[in-house]
């Protein structure tokens, strides 16, 4: 069932009634939460897992000159809640620490969407990491974050999840156009209230991922063990979905185009592997905890205005 605000909403903008068909499409009528083809990232063979959001397998394979191998591989998902739902929902991934520049995941669990747990999770984009320039989480400062928890958590896989070349745009074409970081420019495009020729958007798009490129390579640099390079979903930058032939832009969930689910799987080894141990969670204090600190303790509206800064409706 639908209700009432996404009817109004559906009528003020046509496009979305045409996007919820071809949703209903790839989905089987609703039949699936997610693409059961795709890889399943925490059953893969990994000491350490760089998840670029929303990165392109075209893209990727184009701009990055990393060292190792670089493969093709489906995706179970078509935007970040989907990922969560598909690989994170009703484990406890004790052997892992979760480095993550988006809030998406606090999100999800507070609203009951995802039960997941690490044995330690690290929130940069609330621990001192956000931009305020930009609305995001720079790719240095996660990086960063993603190097101290190697060193503090030698016997755990690491996974860090960067948020480039997810927009907002960082690059010389984002200070040209403060639009594709100011506005939710995806939604901006698709209702026409934003008129960008593709090719500019590609652009931002290419120097987003750029732009997070050398730290990905200091990381296979650094990191001991296997390290895999991968994201969570595409980007549609113009390309027609299916099976009614319009125009798409951004990652909307249950569309599984080719832009969306193809993604790098680039896999490198750096020295010996490492010996992986479980152990219970540590505690994070939570809000009101007396030895939280003070720039740690975030509401759910502050929350919600950081990932309508990425570009999500909340």
């Amino acid at each position: 069932m639908y209700e009432l605000r996404q009817l109004r909403r559906a009528l003020d903008e046509p496009k979305l009634f045409v996007r919820e068909l071809n949703r209903l499409y790839y989905t089987r009528l609703n039949s699936r939460e997610y693409n059961p083809d795709g890889v399943d990232v925490m059953a893969a063979d990994w000491d350490n897992l760089l998840l670029l959001d929303a990165c392109r397998y075209d893209a990727f394979a184009a701009r990055a000159d990393l060292p190792g191998r670089l493969e093709k591989r489906r995706s179970r998902s078509s935007m970040t809640s989907e990922f969560f739902a598909a690989n994170f929902d009703g484990r406890e991934m004790h052997d892992t620490v979760y480095v993550t520049a988006t809030p998406m995941l606090y999100w999800n669990r507070n609203r009951g969407d995802v039960e997941a747990s690490f044995h330690r999770e690290i929130n940069v984009w609330r621990d001192g990491g956000w931009d305020e320039e930009f609305n995001t989480v720079r790719p240095e400062t996660a990086a960063e974050h993603a190097k101290r928890a190697a060193e503090e958590y030698p016997d755990k896989r690491l996974f860090v999840h960067f948020l480039q070349p997810h927009f907002p745009a960082i690059g010389q074409t984002g200070r040209e156009h403060p639009e594709l970081n100011d506005l939710r420019a995806w939604d901006a495009i698709n209702s026409g209230r934003l008129d960008l020729p593709d090719s500019v958007l590609r652009r931002a798009f290419v120097e987003n991922l750029d732009a997070i490129l050398p730290h990905v390579e200091d990381l296979l640099e650094t990191l001991g063990g296997k390290t895999v390079v991968t994201a969570d979903h595409g980007q549609m930058i113009g390309e027609r979905s299916f099976p009614i032939p319009f125009r798409e832009y951004g990652h909307p969930p249950g569309i599984y185009t080719d832009e969306l689910l193809s993604v790098p799987w680039h896999v490198h080894t750096n020295g010996q592997r490492r010996e992986i141990v479980a152990e219970e969670p540590e505690h994070e204090p939570e809000r009101g905890d007396e030895t939280e600190p003070a720039d740690m303790g975030m509401d759910n509206d502050v929350v919600a205005d950081r990932l309508e800064d990425l570009g999500y409706k909340m």
